[in-house]
């Protein structure tokens, strides 16, 4: 191992800081401040150069904004061939047709508000909540019954931590926790091993949503920026819904169908 890795090692045994990401938030948010004092004092040759840099990447920021920009779009009509002589203050005019340009994802997004998907399993069986929910008794004489332990898959995000035992309803297991599924493009016919950002939408109510349980028909949040999806705005697609296919709890994975 690079003898400079030792950073990378420790966080990967201990983690980081408790407040590293609050710390980094506020270091970048001074930032701007801090470069706009330095423009206003610096002088001279360095003045110039500063500004210059600056400069460039304004040109370069507005620029992908200009093209990323989803407004309408301006297009020439086929030319037509007309008769006759045309006069001469007609003849730079060009006819345009405005053209609302709805990309992919505006309508995605659509579909995700209505809460419509073509998903692959469209009828999926109901769980039982005695299936799903181990009933925990607790206290001095095992009299109190209000835990559930969570027998199904579950995801939890990656900051999750457990609430005190005296305040923890619903216990789910270390051991049914999934944070990756095999994810299988429709259209592509390859599988990929994504990792899960969220549980979408759970077809046995809202609770095992909140929950993150994953079931069978359960429509999940993948990470599919490795794959390269782009709009056709150029924008890099983050993340894509997928829905859960196989019994999770039974198979040990989670096997999932994109939904694009």
């Amino acid at each position: 191992m690079p003898q400079g890795d030792y950073i990378e090692l420790h966080r990967k045994r201990h983690g980081y800081r408790i407040d590293h990401f609050e710390r980094k938030r506020k270091k970048e948010a001074r930032e701007v401040h801090e470069r706009a004092s330095y423009a206003q004092k610096a002088l001279g040759i360095k003045g110039k150069l500063f500004a210059k840099k600056r400069y460039t990447e304004k040109a370069l920021m507005k620029k992908t904004l200009a093209m990323h920009d989803e407004s309408t779009s301006r297009r020439k009509v086929d030319d037509k061939v007309q008769d006759g002589a045309i006069p001469a203050y007609l003849l730079d005019r060009d006819v345009t047709t405005r053209a609302k340009v709805l990309s992919n994802t505006i309508k995605q997004k659509r579909k995700e508000k209505a809460g419509k998907w073509e998903v692959p399993l469209p009828k999926v069986r109901p769980v039982a909540e005695d299936e799903m929910f181990k009933v925990i008794r607790s206290g001095k004489r095992k009299t109190k019954q209000w835990k559930r332990m969570v027998t199904k898959v579950t995801f939890v995000g990656p900051d999750f931590t457990r609430k005190p035992p005296k305040y923890e309803r619903f216990i789910r297991p270390s051991a049914l926790r999934a944070t990756k599924a095999n994810v299988t493009h429709p259209e592509l016919k390859c599988t990929f091993f994504l990792d899960i950002i969220g549980v979408k939408k759970n077809p046995n109510g809202k609770m095992s949503t909140s929950l993150g349980v994953i079931t069978r028909g359960t429509v999940i949040e993948v990470n599919v920026s490795e794959l390269g999806l782009v709009t056709p705005a150029g924008k890099v697609v983050w993340g894509k819904y997928a829905q859960v296919t196989n019994n999770p709890e039974n198979d040990g994975c989670i096997n999932s169908v994109l939904l694009v």
